[in-house]
């Protein structure tokens, strides 16, 4: 099997038929299988070959299908960098993964630390300025066939590596295989309903598991059409809509929020048929004033970057409130207790998953893989219950990861960048509620004895090292921590005393 068979049906069945719209520019199956074919050539030219990892350091941007597809041709793995990390990050993942092949655009090309990743052999272009020492994408591909047939790849091969953090700090790297990611995607266009004249907004990041696969890769099994957009510009997406009678449109909580204040009325959305929301949960009352509004509920969906995402969906047949859903097609999820006993319906405790979905596992990282998949369930971490009837109701989430517009920071890896600083000698990060964002990054900093630093610094600090949404929004310079006996550093404390209770 190969990932890339889905994209080659469609241009030989549809080959006109519009693959991407971006910025004015259409680009169809059949010339995003060329594109995905020359550079699959190239790729097996520079050395790249199965099983060899390629890194996609890209915003949302029309070669990011064509680099994604032709990895998959020759079956290599691709690994997905989020664009906004800067070079520390970048760093990591690339070794990490030991990526052969990063490619980028020439803004972000200055945070792929060459000199800093020894089995880095190449940076390729796709969009803009071309540094010294990387190459264009037009130059790489060049002379190369339009034809390549995706190569036969076992079903557990692995095809993509998606990077999530843990609660030990630093990423891990998520391993998908062809069949993961095939029977993933074949169950979302299915409970979706994706047909080949849709027309999908695509302004989530193609980075993320959620707009890889169910937006970008279910759209290419369905032969839909991707109306992409580098980032949610909320005048440009709802003027595109009309524009491009968009048909299908996928969000997070915080974009829905966002568009109920707004004033739509000069806006044309009448082309809109299904709205669907992931990556967190929906407040219940914001999803019963969109249906009040708008006489259409939003779709829910749940799972984790572990598995593929998609485990869970509200609903098919019945929609409930509060709820993200049943588990899909070939997915059971049960409600464990700390002894991994399952508990009795409408009790809370953890969500375990199985399914075709989850993982191969975490790339390199054996105990950290039978850790999460011990028993043969994937321990999500998430607290949750669930009703008589299997729909599931998330309670909370682990106990320390900050949900910030649907981005997960986990403190453990912000507080590593901020032990880095000199002046530093304790470092506690949490997150407090927000009106807007769900939630807030904090920091408590203790300085080491005899040095100053302000917040401000602090926060300076981490804006140069690590992704906007991790960086703390604020940061308050204390004396010491609250700890247990143990001297375990007592974060319900911190979040206590920040929201005044």
């Amino acid at each position: 099997m190969n990932l890339a068979s889905n994209l080659e049906r469609w241009a030989t069945q549809r080959p006109s038929h519009p693959a991407v719209v971006f910025e004015g520019r259409r680009t169809s199956y059949a010339e995003l299988d060329a594109a995905a074919s020359r550079l699959a050539h190239a790729l097996r030219a520079h050395g790249v070959a199965a099983g060899e990892r390629v890194a996609l350091f890209l915003p949302n941007v029309p070669e990011y299908l064509v680099v994604w597809y032709a990895a998959q041709k020759i079956g290599a793995i691709t690994v997905s960098i989020n664009a906004i990390f800067r070079a520390a990050e970048v760093e990591f993942l690339v070794n990490d993964s030991g990526s052969r092949v990063v490619f980028t655009v020439g803004e972000l090309a200055q945070f792929v630390p060459r000199e800093r990743c020894p089995c880095l052999e190449h940076v390729v272009i796709c969009e803009g300025e071309v540094p010294a020492g990387a190459a264009p994408l037009a130059v790489w591909s060049a002379g190369g066939d339009a034809q390549l047939a995706g190569i036969d790849c076992a079903a557990d091969a692995p095809a993509s590596l998606l990077y999530s953090s843990g609660t030990t700090g630093f990423p891990k790297g998520v391993t998908l295989t062809q069949s993961n990611v095939a029977t993933n995607i074949a169950t979302a266009a299915r409970c979706s309903g994706y047909r080949c004249d849709d027309r999908l907004a695509a302004f989530l990041p193609l980075f993320h598991v959620y707009g890889q696969n169910y937006i970008m890769n279910a759209a290419v099994f369905a032969g839909a059409t991707l109306v992409l957009f580098r980032r949610f510009v909320p005048d440009q997406v709802l003027e595109a809509i009309g524009r491009e009678r968009i048909t299908m449109f996928f969000g997070v909580p915080t974009i829905f929020i966002a568009l109920l204040s707004m004033d739509l009325s000069k806006y044309d959305l009448s082309s809109i048929r299904y709205e669907m929301s992931a990556a967190a949960t929906m407040p219940e009352e914001i999803s019963r004033r969109w249906t009040e509004r708008f006489g259409r509920r939003v779709y829910e969906g749940y799972g984790l970057t572990e598995c593929s995402p998609f485990a869970c969906y509200n609903d098919l047949v019945e929609h409930r409130f509060g709820s993200v859903g049943r588990a899909v097609e070939g997915f059971e999820l049960a409600i464990f207790d700390e002894a991994e006993r399952e508990l009795p319906r409408g009790q809370w405790g953890e969500i375990v998953i199985r399914g075709p979905g989850v993982m191969k596992g975490y790339w390199n990282r054996p105990e950290d893989t039978a850790q999460a998949l011990r028993g043969g369930w994937l321990h999500s971490g998430d607290v949750g219950r669930m009703d008589d009837d299997g729909y599931v109701f998330i309670v909370d989430r682990v106990k320390d990861m900050i949900n910030l517009s649907g981005f997960k920071v986990w403190p453990a890896e912000v507080e590593q960048y901020l032990y880095k600083l000199p002046q530093v000698q304790e470092v506690a990060v949490y997150g407090l509620p927000h009106p807007e964002k769900g939630e807030q990054v904090v920091a408590a900093v203790v300085p080491k004895p005899g040095q100053t630093i302000t917040g401000d610094e602090v926060i300076a600090w981490c804006r140069a090292h690590i992704a906007a949404y991790k960086v703390p929004a604020r940061v308050d310079i204390v004396s010491e921590l609250p700890k247990s006996p143990t001297g375990k550093i007592l974060k319900r404390v911190l979040r206590d005393q920040g929201t005044g209770s």
